[in-house]
């Protein structure tokens, strides 16, 4: 069973940036609504001013708004959102979901396949070799965000059977019920994005025409223990359309 929710503790700058990104992806903010002034929301929020100015520019670093002298704050068309699985599993450890502002998940997966090459070679196995293939697509208002691939050795089929079972995971993704079963952690991630142009079988796992031409990313995510092996082989392709985003603080 899940736990209660974590707290919140991020710099009270990041919480209002936050819960106004959160507005704005999920459509409660539309393009032109205005945001409250900065005083409006010193107020609300119980902070500074300078506190509240610096949410705001943020978010406009963010381009998700932009300042209009003598008006406002005012929301931008709103960017059509790719997030990684690497950012899954992040959000996973913090909220105990996986799932981005209006995501769900369908079509979910799970069984044991011969290991595709290019698969094997990173999980160190041969061409063949038995290796669990769990697989769902993540879906948006937009449509389709991503269709996205576990792969994880075959060794855990035993210790945690359901990865191996056409059923949404309960109680967390794959590697909280790794961790939970052997005490194998993730202490190391290595993440790497490539773009291409879809395959026929990308087209169709991404629910496409298979006459399209699009270009797309395809975001992958080794999770390491602590003894440097491979617990999961993560491979998440990006819909065509969609931005990839990441904003990271810099220390002065």
């Amino acid at each position: 069973m899940s736990g209660p929710p974590r707290a919140d503790n991020r710099p009270p700058y990041a919480r209002i940036a936050g819960h106004y990104r959160d507005l704005i992806s999920s459509g409660e903010l539309s393009p032109g609504d205005l945001l409250p002034s900065i005083k409006a929301l010193a107020t609300k929020w119980e902070v500074s001013t300078a506190t509240a100015d610096r949410a705001m520019r943020l978010l406009r670093e963010e381009r998700l708004v932009q300042g209009i002298p003598g008006v406002g704050t005012e929301v931008l068309m709103r960017p059509i959102s790719l997030t990684s699985g690497a950012e899954r599993h992040d959000r996973s450890s913090k909220t105990q979901s996986s799932w981005g502002v209006g995501e769900k998940s369908s079509g979910h997966t799970g069984d044991i396949v011969a290991a595709p090459e290019d698969v094997a070679h990173v999980l160190d196995i041969s061409p063949g070799d038995d290796v669990i293939r769990r697989s769902r697509v993540y879906r948006d208002g937009h449509g389709v965000v991503s269709h996205s691939t576990s792969w994880i050795p075959a060794e855990f089929a035993r210790v945690v059977p359901e990865l191996a079972r056409s059923t949404r995971l309960r109680g967390g993704l794959s590697l909280d019920l790794i961790a939970r079963a052997t005490g194998r952690h993730v202490v190391k991630r290595v993440d790497e994005e490539t773009a291409r142009i879809a395959t026929a079988h990308d087209l169709q796992l991404l629910e496409l025409e298979t006459d399209t031409v699009a270009a797309i990313l395809v975001l992958t995510a080794r999770f390491l223990d602590a003894d440097g092996e491979l617990l999961e082989y993560g491979v998440d392709l990006g819909a065509p359309g969609r931005t990839r985003r990441t904003t990271s603080e810099v220390l002065q």
